[in-house]
């Protein structure tokens, strides 16, 4: 059991009568299980969500924003982490998300980088990764890609060969030649199937080369190789 105000350091646990009904998430996160209590229940809404910069990206507890139908800003809490932070804590109502040392709790849930142009493909590939309890990034050509790096160092990025002001190649290349950038995996995933484009992407160091289409099962599989996480 846990209160969400408390777990994030936004308020605290008040009494409540004993008939009382109230809202509650009943949520799985790997082995672990949690009912977590809540101030209310508005409903399910599908959403896009967006990474929230670098002000906001080092948050706990934080994986995005969404914007809704009304113009509000709404972010997205990772649910998964607060749970998995809480069961390393003895005295859950001592816990704050915001800030908290690195070696205290870490986070072992890859983070994924996707660089693709098309917006349609960066969400499926987000919601197919988090339904696997990955977290993920994404960014819409490589300028921006290098520009959320400077940030976000990912366990491993899926990138995309055709896109605008950097092309995939092009990050790859960045990515070698930088000390901080050089060894993060990287899969490319693209309509470019020929030798010659293998080759290429060979030749800068790019681990694996994916043709498009290409199967879900796949994708996880040379994920789960490169990071070395069991999906």
């Amino acid at each position: 059991f846990m209160h969400l105000g408390t777990v994030m350091g936004i308020n605290e646990l008040k009494l409540i009568d004993d008939d009382q009904q109230l809202p509650m998430l009943m949520v799985k996160s790997g082995d672990h299980r949690a009912a977590i209590l809540v101030d209310n229940l508005l409903g399910s809404r599908e959403i896009v969500v967006k990474s929230v910069g670098p002000q906001l990206s080092t948050l706990r507890g934080i994986s995005g924003a969404t914007v809704m139908g009304d113009g509000s800003v709404v972010l997205i809490i990772d649910l998964a982490m607060l749970i998995r932070l809480s069961s390393t804590t003895e005295n859950i109502e001592a816990v704050t998300v915001i800030p908290i040392a690195a070696e205290e709790v870490e986070d072992t849930t890859p983070l994924v980088m996707v660089v693709d142009d098309s917006i349609t493909v960066r969400k499926v590939t987000t919601r197919l990764l988090e339904r696997h309890e990955m977290r993920v990034v994404a960014a819409k050509d490589g300028v921006d890609a290098l520009a959320q790096l400077q940030e976000t160092i990912p366990d491993i990025m899926l990138l995309d060969v055709e896109m605008p002001r950097m092309d995939g190649f092009e990050l790859a290349t960045n990515m070698r030649g930088d000390d901080k950038l050089k060894d993060i995996p990287i899969i490319m995933i693209t309509s470019r199937t020929g030798q010659k484009h293998r080759d290429r992407a060979s030749s800068i160091g790019v681990n694996i080369y994916m043709g498009k289409p290409f199967t879900e099962t796949d994708l996880l599989d040379n994920i789960n190789v490169l990071t070395g996480k069991d999906l």
